[in-house]
C-alpha cells in the first residue's frame, strides 16, 4: 500500500487545506518527498493563464512542485465554489473517479508521501449515487481528520469519526484546528477529544491568519503518520 494519508474534516471552512499543507511542510522536514493530491474541487480561478483551484496551487506550493502537475493533482475541477454535485450539475457533467483513480496511479508511480486532501467534509455528496465516503474509500489511505475547534466540534468530530471507520478506513491522527479564537473551554474540549477519539493526536494548530501552513507545521508530530 502507497504511504500518505487522506484528509478530511469536520466540516467545510475548518482549515482542512491550511493543515494538509502543514502536514507537507512537516513531513518534508523529516526528509521525506511528498506528493499531493486535491482530487475533485470545487471554485476555479485564473492562475498562470490555467484554470486551477486556490487549494491546488497551495498545496502544489507546499510541496514545491510546479503548476505543471494540475491536471493529475486535481483531474476533476469545478468551476463553482459550491457544493460539488450541484456544481458538476450546473456544468452538465457527472463525477466519475476514473480519472481519480487514473490520477492517483500516476502520483503513486514514485516513492513520495501522499497528502490527498479530500472535498468540504466526510459525507459530502458528488453524484446521485457516488459521495466522498466513495472517494476516501477508493483512494484507501489511512485518515486525518481535522477538527475545526469550535462551538460544536465534539459532535462533529467525533460522527465523523465513527463514519470514517463504518467506512473501513482507518483514522491515523487527528489535528484540532483553532477556528475561533474565543471558544470558550478549548482545552477541555481538545481533552474530551483525545479521550475519545481512540487516535493520536497531532497536533494543536494556533488561531493564527495569515500566517503560513510552513511556520506552524512545527506545531505538529506527523512521527505516527510515518511509522
Amino acid at each position: 500500500m502507497t504511504h500518505g494519508v487522506f484528509v478530511t474534516g469536520t466540516d467545510t471552512g475548518i482549515g482542512k487545506t491550511y493543515c494538509a499543507c502543514a502536514i507537507i511542510h512537516a513531513v518534508k522536514a523529516r526528509g521525506r518527498r511528498v506528493m499531493p493530491m486535491k482530487p475533485i474541487a470545487a471554485g476555479a480561478g485564473d492562475h498562470g493563464g490555467r484554470r486551477a483551484n486556490e487549494d491546488t496551487i497551495r498545496l502544489l506550493e507546499a510541496a514545491g512542485l510546479s503548476i505543471d502537475r494540475l491536471e493529475d493533482v486535481t483531474p476533476i475541477l469545478l468551476e463553482e465554489g459550491i457544493a460539488p454535485h450541484i456544481a458538476a450539475a450546473r456544468e452538465r457533467r457527472a463525477i466519475d473517479l476514473g480519472p481519480v483513480l487514473a490520477s492517483l496511479r500516476r502520483l503513486q508511480a514514485g516513492d513520495s508521501f501522499m497528502v490527498v486532501e479530500g472535498v468540504g467534509g466526510f459525507c459530502v455528496p458528488l453524484g446521485p449515487r457516488l459521495d466522498t465516503v466513495e472517494l476516501a474509500r477508493a483512494i484507501a489511505l489511512p485518515v486525518v481528520l481535522v477538527v475545526g475547534m469550535r462551538l460544536g466540534c465534539l459532535n462533529h468530530a467525533l460522527l465523523t469519526a465513527q463514519a470514517v471507520r463504518t467506512a473501513g478506513l482507518e483514522v491515523a491522527g487527528w489535528i484540532a484546528n483553532t477556528i475561533d479564537p474565543d471558544m470558550p473551554a478549548r482545552a477541555e474540549n481538545v481533552a474530551a477529544l483525545a479521550e475519545r477519539l481512540d487516535a493520536p493526536l497531532l497536533g494543536r494548530l494556533p488561531y493564527a491568519p495569515g500566517v503560513p501552513a510552513g511556520e506552524v507545521a512545527r506545531h505538529l508530530d506527523v512521527a505516527p503518520l510515518l511509522a
